[in-house]
């Protein structure tokens, strides 16, 4: 009998044991891990920019002539602050002949600052910061090499707005004939050449359509040296197409036109190790649970005294938030969700903003400097922490979201439970596409994405449908708020308490008929499915 139960006993652990690894494969993401940690370079970066190099440093014997006419129109990279000089002083002759004032910006606040240097050297690692953040792979320079028999760039030209460039990379290389020729043809730019090559022709200078030809093949490589692009089209982001061609053989490459990404640092001082209350600002929204408010600020100020709180408040009879770095904004009653969101992140003047909701207590696990740390070192734009509640369950509330093309009658959006996959050097982080109602952003990414203010009530997975494509998301079980308890017998509740559920969640066939319609029409999805 004794063996019998034992060999029941060894059955059970061995089918425990084999549902648990069945389960830990099919977990989601849990076998791969990806590094997304800030570079500086790549390997295969640095090959490419040689292998241009190379191309481009031949045929340097060849002489050339400049063409100051459009040479001068190429960008130089050094942007000097000059201002007009005053020739003659005459009534109103700052309207009839206006002169353009220059501001020195480094001289004016370096000069007032108690550390310059340090300043300097802020601007700099964030400036660094940001061009890792926004750099892609998609935006390198990459020259396809004469197999057809025609050299041009694949990708990675990029011009202003009705700016100059010369055309990296072109060439022809083939077999030696009586005349070589090639062509050029743009549809929202001109082509000239900033340096004339002997033995050269060229037709079409200024043109749409451009044609280079030469007895001599070197020669004829040397001139593609200096073929210029104009964009004559503005748009503030388009591209133009190129065909280049010579005898028998075409090719298309592509030239971006657009204006460049302007960064948005933030001075939040030179530290060697994270100021939170410099970097971070806590938002959230507040209706009808002011309780729960003092409760979460109270808790807050336990642990960071000086972090400033910024509060949305849409109550019909709004009572006084008052205290030191406390913002208290007032709407209009019932004005909902989403648009309290977007007040809450828009008064955000530091580098991050954490949300959390009013209901949320702070505890010793709480530690906004291990978000601060992989917002700072990955390319991740917004992290989110778990929510413990009271029975001790602690969630994460981590999905995939997905889009699949449906034809005209619209997308198919696919919401599902999981992530994508652990991140390299940080084990308990890992990168999904929505995350719990607890997250720390960047702050200027979470504004562009903002929260559609028509979802008054009920929205959550809205905000990370319309992030899709624009914030890189991640989720660390290691940063931990609790969650303020809501079990509550039915007359043990307040009035405030039975008001603000009678709210929250009794939707109305009105607001079931506004979130389908934000996801049939706004997001042209014909059909969701989710776990």
């Amino acid at each position: 009998m004794r063996i019998t139960n034992k060999k029941c006993l060894g059955l059970i652990f061995i089918g425990v044991g084999g549902l648990l690894a069945l389960f830990h494969a099919w977990s989601p993401g849990s076998s791969s891990r990806v590094d997304i940690r800030s570079r500086q370079r790549s390997r295969i970066k640095t090959l490419l920019e040689w292998k241009i190099q190379d191309i481009t440093r031949g045929y340097r014997e060849i002489a050339y002539h400049i063409k100051e006419e459009v040479s001068s129109r190429l960008a130089q990279n050094t942007c000097i602050c000059l201002a007009d000089e005053e020739t003659f002083q005459l009534p109103f002759s700052n309207l009839l002949f206006p002169r353009v004032w220059a501001h020195k910006l480094d001289a004016a606040f370096l000069d007032s600052h108690p550390d310059p240097e340090g300043v300097k050297r802020h601007r700099t690692q964030e400036y660094n910061s940001f061009k890792r953040r926004s750099y892609s792979p998609a935006d390198m320079l990459i020259v396809a090499e004469a197999n057809s028999p025609l050299q041009y760039p694949i990708q990675g030209v990029e011009v202003r707005p009705l700016k100059t460039i010369i055309i990296p990379g072109l060439g022809l290389k083939e077999e030696t004939k009586s005349n070589h020729m090639v062509y050029l043809t743009a549809a929202i730019g001109t082509f000239d050449v900033a340096a004339m090559v002997d033995n050269v022709s060229v037709k079409g200078e200024g043109e749409k359509h451009i044609i280079l030809s030469s007895p001599h093949l070197s020669a004829l490589n040397r001139q593609l040296q200096f073929v210029t692009y104009t964009n004559t089209v503005f748009n503030p982001k388009t591209a133009d197409t190129v065909d280049f061609a010579t005898e028998g053989h075409h090719a298309f490459f592509t030239i971006k036109v657009g204006h460049g990404t302007v960064p948005k640092l933030y001075n939040s001082g030179y530290q060697t190790e994270y100021n939170i209350s410099a970097l971070v600002t806590i938002a959230t929204k507040t209706f009808l649970r002011y309780d729960k408010l003092k409760n979460l600020i109270d808790s807050i100020r336990q642990y960071y005294p000086t972090i400033t709180i910024v509060i949305a408040d849409d109550n019909e009879h709004p009572q006084p938030v008052t205290g030191p770095h406390i913002e208290h904004y007032i709407m209009p009653f019932r004005k909902g969700w989403f648009a309290g969101r977007n007040l809450a992140v828009s008064q955000v003047i530091t580098k991050y903003v954490l949300w959390v909701d009013d209901d949320f207590i702070f505890t010793a696990n709480t530690k906004l400097e291990k978000m601060v740390d992989i917002l700072e070192k990955t390319t991740l734009d917004l992290v989110a922490g778990a929510v413990r509640e009271v029975t001790g369950y602690t969630a994460t509330y981590r999905h995939i979201i997905s889009v699949e093309e449906g034809g005209e009658e619209g997308d198919c959006l696919h919401i599902r439970n999981g992530y994508h996959h652990i991140i390299e050097g940080f084990p308990n982080c890992v990168v999904a596409d929505a995350v719990i109602n607890f997250f720390m952003a960047r702050t200027e990414k979470v504004q562009q994405v903002g929260f559609n203010p028509r979802l008054a009530r009920s929205a959550h997975l809205e905000f990370f449908i319309d992030a899709l494509g624009s914030l890189h998301i991640g989720s660390c079980s290691d940063v931990i708020v609790s969650h303020a308890s809501k079990i509550k017998l039915p007359w043990g509740k307040t009035d405030a308490e039975k008001a603000y559920n009678k709210f929250r969640y009794s939707l109305s066939r009105a607001d079931n008929n506004i979130r389908n319609e934000v996801f049939y029409f706004q997001n042209r999805f014909k059909c969701l499915t989710s776990h």
